[in-house]
Order: structure tokens, then C-alpha cells, then sequence
């Protein structure tokens, strides 16, 4: 592996690069690396995290999870049942089950999603009152 991040698999960016395609900060990589969510596909021979492709997509699959409220042990648990759902060499028990999760969660992201709505019209309620209030009043009549 060179210092320029090009490997066997393909392209490796550096975290820097993934922090600015995903969105996540530096800090949230490395903690998703910490709780399994992630692992850099390679390292540089100065020990630098190396990302390819997939890496990157995982990341962006779970990005959306934290603002719905899916906890760490949620995400994992879904890119598990994902991984399964990839593998072919998957057994149709597992596979059975990983479909089952993976629509659970769906469900359950519709629904946050739903409530978020919800909350977010009531929020605009809110603004509008106060933009509303702010607003000057008309001159007085005569």
C-alpha cells in the first residue's frame, strides 16, 4: 500500500475526505469505527484510516438513522441484517430473518419519520406566530 491511498480493492480516501462526502465529523467516523459500524478498509504505513466505497456507503446508510433516534446497537443490528441479505452464501433461515429485521425497521423509520412531520409542523406553527407577532402594526387610523 503507498501513501497516496490507492490499494488492491480500488481508490481509499483518507477520514478527512470521507467527513466531507458523508457529512460526518471526523470525530463521529471514528466513534462508528469504535461501536463496529465501520471498519477502514486499510491503513497507510503511518497507520492512517483508508475508506473505500463501501465503507463510505455504510456510513451514509446509517447517517440518516441518528436524527430519526436509532441508537448504535439499532444501526449495527440493521447493517448486520443487511450484510446477510448481501452474502450469498447466506442460509434462507438467516436470510428469512435478516428480511424480517430490515422491514421492522422500515416500519419503524415511517413511523419516526411520520412523528418527525408532525413535530416539525408544529415548529412551523410556532414561527409563523411569532413572525407574525414581530411584525409591526399598522399606523393608527386618522
Amino acid at each position: 500500500m503507498d501513501g497516496r491511498g490507492e490499494g488492491v480493492r480500488g481508490r481509499h480516501v483518507h477520514i478527512g475526505e470521507v467527513a466531507e462526502l458523508t457529512g460526518l465529523s471526523h470525530r463521529t467516523i471514528r466513534y462508528y469505527e469504535e461501536m463496529g459500524l465501520v471498519t477502514p478498509s486499510a491503513r497507510t504505513d503511518g497507520g492512517f484510516r483508508l475508506y473505500d466505497d463501501a465503507d463510505i456507503a455504510r456510513l451514509l446508510l446509517v447517517r440518516p438513522m441518528k436524527p430519526l433516534g436509532f441508537s448504535v446497537e439499532e444501526m449495527r443490528a440493521l447493517l448486520e441484517s443487511l450484510d446477510v441479505l448481501a452474502d450469498p452464501a447466506s442460509d434462507a433461515g438467516r436470510e428469512r430473518a435478516a428480511r424480517e429485521h430490515v422491514g421492522q425497521v422500515y416500519a419503524d423509520a415511517e413511523h419516526r419519520l411520520a412523528d418527525l412531520r408532525r413535530t416539525t409542523a408544529r415548529a412551523e406553527e410556532l414561527t409563523a406566530s411569532l413572525r407574525e407577532a414581530m411584525a409591526p402594526l399598522p399606523p393608527p387610523p386618522g
